[in-house]
């Protein structure tokens, strides 16, 4: 009996999972019906902005992938996270997470790239790996999101932003590792 809920639940779950996009859709357009919007124009309409903001965002995007790649090439990340590893220590943040939690608030591929190398190298059921595979979760790019958004938006006042989301960051990694401590006690 046990193994034939489990199957119903998994087809019910995949069933749902798959008409998911199509019901969401479908209940768009029939709220849009009903409030008598032509939705083809005001499709169009958001397109041209998404393409207008895409373009207005690229030399942002181009100047922040720079920086990110001079500063993973010229080791500096590396330097910086021998700098701090005593200090992210006592958090609990293990000296081979440190140069990634100076990396993922930049650059989110660069983290992930970060995270994967040390998920290969130490193992996912690692402490190392654990860790880092939450922290990538756990965390945002910040730095590039209020780059991003500051430059296309023309925001030249984001003296508590950065603050506020380099706090949070820290926060997250530090929490990283406390839950992964919480939960997994024999690493």
């Amino acid at each position: 009996m046990g193994k034939w809920s489990k199957c119903v639940e998994r087809s019910v779950c995949s069933g749902l999972q798959a008409a998911l996009i199509p019901l969401l859709l479908a209940a768009v357009g029939l709220y849009a019906l009903y409030k008598r919007v032509d939705v083809f124009p005001v499709f169009l309409q958001g397109a041209r902005k998404g393409l207008d903001t895409a373009v207005h965002i690229l030399p942002t995007m181009v100047g922040m992938l720079t920086v990110v790649y001079m500063l993973r090439a010229s080791g500096a990340i590396d330097w910086a996270a021998a700098i701090l590893a005593p200090l992210l220590h006592v958090l609990g943040i293990p000296q081979d997470c440190v140069a990634l939690a100076l990396l993922k608030p930049i650059s989110g591929g660069g983290g992930l790239a970060l995270g994967g190398e040390l998920i290969r190298r130490y193992g996912p059921d690692s402490y190392t790996g654990r860790v880092a595979a939450v922290m990538l979760g756990a965390s945002e790019t910040s730095l590039y999101t209020l780059s991003i958004y500051g430059g296309h938006l023309g925001l030249r006042r984001m003296r508590y932003a950065l603050p506020a989301a380099l706090c949070a960051d820290l926060a997250a990694f530090a929490a990283s590792a406390a839950l992964v401590r919480c939960y997994f006690p024999d690493n």
